[in-house]
This record gives structure tokens, C-alpha cells and sequence, in this order.
């Protein structure tokens, strides 16, 4: 990993975002915990996925055009709903304690992606300083 790599640049921003838009799934969720028949979101992105690709710990053949490629980027950002369980009587699946738990995960995630790019930028400041 070099100092201005922008893989690590590009694969932070990635995280955040991808963390980002899991709160705001997150935040909808708890929000809606007694709307009848809401749906609780999920988001996913792929960086696990990725990852493996990239290092050839995975190797995947793309069979048809219409299934989901592999390459990374903005678009391996996506918010399902679960449409598939009531937890409720009125329809909703929301469960609130899974919620608060993601809610805690994803929080220590972005803590330590942003801990991570602050780092980077300390290096850069620290290699331009130095000259």
C-alpha cells in the first residue's frame, strides 16, 4: 500500500458510503418499529465479495448478461426489503433489538474507516511537511 495510493483512497470512500446508507436503512427501520405492514431495509455492498475477487480466493464466470457482475463501485450499493417475515400482528418485520445491534455495528465500522482515512491523511501531511 503506497502513500498516495488511491485504491485505499477509493475503496474507504466506498465503506463510508456503504456505511452511510446502512444507517440511514437502519435509522428508517427503528423509525417505522410500529408502522403497519412496513418492510424493514437491508443494504449490501459487496466489499467481502470484492475482496476475495481480488485476491483470487474466489472466481466467478459470468453465464448470463442479466446476472450481477462482480465489479466494484458505486453500483455494489443496494437496499433490499424482507418481505418474506412478520414479526408483527400488523404486518411489520421490524425487529428493534437487530436493528440496535446493526445500528452498534455499523457505528464501529465507520468509526474505524474514518480512524483509517485519518490516518492516511496524517501520512500525507507528515510526507509533505517533511520536505
Amino acid at each position: 500500500m503506497g502513500l498516495f495510493d488511491s485504491a485505499t483512497f477509493h475503496n474507504l470512500e466506498q465503506g463510508l458510503k456503504g456505511a452511510a446508507t446502512r444507517q440511514k436503512a437502519i435509522s428508517d427501520n427503528i423509525a417505522n418499529v410500529d408502522t403497519p405492514n412496513y418492510k424493514a431495509k437491508n443494504v449490501h455492498f459487496k466489499h467481502t465479495l470484492n475482496e476475495a475477487v481480488q485476491n483470487d480466493k474466489f472466481q466467478a464466470q459470468q453465464t448470463n448478461q442479466k446476472h450481477i457482475p462482480f465489479g466494484g463501485g458505486s453500483e455494489s450499493i443496494y437496499v433490499s426489503r424482507d418481505a418474506s417475515t412478520m414479526y408483527n400482528h400488523n404486518g411489520n418485520n421490524v425487529d428493534i433489538d437487530k436493528e440496535m445491534t446493526d445500528s452498534a455495528k455499523n457505528q464501529i465500522y465507520y468509526n474505524a474507516l474514518t480512524d483509517r482515512l485519518s490516518s492516511k491523511f496524517s501520512s500525507l501531511k507528515t510526507a509533505v511537511r517533511s520536505n
